[in-house]
């Protein structure tokens, strides 16, 4: 089993430096994926309101054997209930759903600035955490202006900002705003989801100088800058290929080939945190 190295975040809490993504894992195949990732050593799971899979992520939880205070379980709150009563009615729902009696991590999904209503779901998590319903909490796609408002008007700094990160899509200027907050960012999509990123020339000969895999190269970009990436895998050997990455380090020559990769129109689904609704 792999030991994972883990990040200390501005709450005082830890976090593995790697996780497993759980997109698209329901039901009993659902299940059995999750089981084997943390049988190999996988103790972030990823979830959201959004994946309807609550209780496959639950019951894989229950059925590992695995102590449940060594597994980190995150969720995130969906655009139709920033409302701040309907978000601390979510997050009590989703804990039975879960079958869990607190969150290690829960953030803000998307923050929908035409709604204007991400800071009272920011204060609904702030209220939760309180409670003693989660431990940690962040939000994902917050851009710096969405950042600024809620920390100015609730004076809590988020402890998580999930981002779209990979060579199509560096986001480093985001990567730093968050860095110069003290906000520990984490990758989705890290491996380019549903699209031929690996399949990139450049990646294939800087991992076979490596001797490593296109995917290896993939996450160490993000372990290596300090992100927290969270590939999904169904198959154990992709789940054990993933988390060999903390053994080896991508030299300069290595970084610069990278950054050629990146693309203006480099997301993978156009989703700008400005005007992406996802309800």
């Amino acid at each position: 089993m792999t030991t994972i190295p883990t990040y200390q975040l501005n709450d005082g809490n830890t976090i593995p430096a790697i996780g497993f993504g759980t997109f698209r894992l329901s039901g009993e195949r659902g299940v059995t994926s999750i089981v084997s990732a943390l049988h190999l050593g996988y103790r972030l799971l990823d979830a959201a309101f959004i994946y309807e899979n609550e209780g496959s992520v639950g019951e894989a939880v229950r059925r590992c054997g695995i102590p449940r205070d060594e597994i980190l379980i995150s969720s995130k709150l969906p655009g139709r209930h920033h409302v701040y009563k309907q978000a601390r009615r979510i997050i009590e729902e989703q804990l039975f759903r879960f079958g869990l009696d607190h969150f290690d991590v829960y953030l803000i999904h998307w923050p929908i600035p035409r709604l204007e209503l991400y800071p009272q779901a920011w204060q609904a998590l702030i209220d939760a955490k309180a409670a003693g319903l989660i431990r940690t909490i962040g939000v994902s796609n917050f851009l710096p202006e969405h950042l600024d408002r809620i920390i100015a008007e609730t004076g809590v700094t988020p402890s998580l900002n999930q981002i779209e990160r990979h060579p199509w899509w560096p986001s480093d200027d985001l990567l730093a705003a968050n860095v110069e907050r003290g906000i520990q960012v984490e990758a989705w999509s890290p491996l380019g989801r549903m699209t031929d990123l690996r399949e990139e020339p450049i990646l294939a000969k800087i991992a076979a100088r490596h001797g490593r895999t296109p995917s290896q190269i993939l996450l160490r970009l993000q372990v290596q800058a300090g992100v927290i990436p969270l590939p999904k895998a169904t198959s154990p050997e992709r789940q054990a290929e993933n988390l060999q990455v903390f053994d080896f380090e991508l030299t300069a020559e290595d970084l610069a080939e990278i950054a050629t990769m990146a693309r203006e129109d480099g997301r993978i689904t156009n989703a700008d945190p400005m005007t992406f609704e996802q309800m």
